[in-house]
């Protein structure tokens, strides 16, 4: 089941204000790999979610964190029941129309087993950047190998997968494009002064954004070990709060809820927040993950205790 393949070339380019790293020729390839979706999306009609249907979504980590991102942006357009599960555990009792599957390496194990515990008659679309690898095999395959990365940490992939989905949902990504090329064209050193020092930086937003919040906190533990935490934003004054102070951060993506501004001031603690699409936003976190890494003297390509992939013994 894979004749629904997309093949380009893989080219990077330099991050300017950057070091020479994987991680930061990757992040600065994403808006042009994002002008790509709509065309994408257009091919692969067929093997993408349609209206009414009942999906789920199934991811590790990252990809996990754009089947939120997703579900709730489909749920959000009336499009239909849209679930996101972690590979580890999958649906068992749900019924569902098709599963959706995110997964750049293509050998993570959660992600077959799963695929391979799925009912027979399901169908099956897997959105992949790895030519050649088992869950290719294992449904109708939307392979984006232009989009992979040489990096452990995950960008350009991931970000582009959502671009593919959202342009199938019919969003209009050009602004979203326009708003990522502006924040690549910054100088990351100004613009990100106040949260490049913090000791802890706790993220929120709300639906979509809510998920890329807690990507962003992932990727800024994996690259620079940094105390991290994500919440949905109304939820972050029932409790988390508590650990907001000066030299702390608490990062918004998207609209935050009346009055969340003001708490945070109350607390002493930096709010860094722009009126911009979450994906736009979170380039500014994916170079912050370079900075943080740069000043720490640490690899952001090879992360301490990551791999590319999961792979576990049977």
């Amino acid at each position: 089941m894979n004749d629904h393949w997309v093949h380009a070339g893989s080219v990077l380019t330099s991050a300017s204000h950057s070091p020479a790293t994987h991680l930061a020729a990757e992040i600065s390839s994403q808006p042009d790999h994002w002008v790509r979706a709509a065309a994408i999306a257009a091919e692969h009609r067929a093997i993408l979610p349609a209206a009414g249907e009942r999906v789920c979504v199934i991811g590790c980590g990252t990809s996990l964190f754009m089947a939120r991102a997703y579900a709730a942006l489909r749920e959000r357009s009336g499009q239909g029941l849209t679930d996101a599960w972690p590979a580890g555990q999958p649906p068992t009792t749900r019924e569902y129309d098709r599963a959706l599957v995110i997964c750049r390496s293509g050998t993570t194990t959660e992600v077959i087993e799963a695929m391979r515990a799925l009912p027979g008659g399901l169908a099956r679309t897997v959105v992949c950047s790895s030519p050649g690898t088992p869950v290719l095999e294992l449904g109708d395959a939307i392979l984006i190998d232009f989009a992979d990365e040489k990096s452990v940490v995950q960008t350009r992939f991931a970000t582009t997968t959502l671009a593919i989905l959202r342009s199938h949902l019919g969003e209009d990504l050009a602004p979203v494009i326009a708003q990522a090329r502006e924040v690549l064209a910054e100088d990351p050193a100004p613009s990100l002064a106040a949260v490049r020092d913090t000791e802890q930086i706790s993220f929120a937003g709300m639906g979509f954004a809510a998920a890329l919040a807690e990507e962003a906190a992932l990727k800024l533990r994996e690259s620079c070990q940094l105390w991290t935490e994500s919440y949905l934003a109304t939820e972050y004054r029932h409790g988390p709060i508590s650990i907001a102070a000066p030299g702390r951060v608490v990062w918004g993506f998207g609209s935050l809820p009346a009055g969340f501004a003001e708490a945070v001031a109350a607390t002493g603690a930096h709010l860094e927040h722009r009126r911009i699409d979450p994906m736009a936003e979170l380039i500014r976190v994916h170079r912050l993950c370079v900075l943080r890494a740069a000043d720490r003297g640490l690899d952001p390509d090879h992360p301490r205790g990551l791999t590319r992939s999961v792979v576990l013994d049977s």
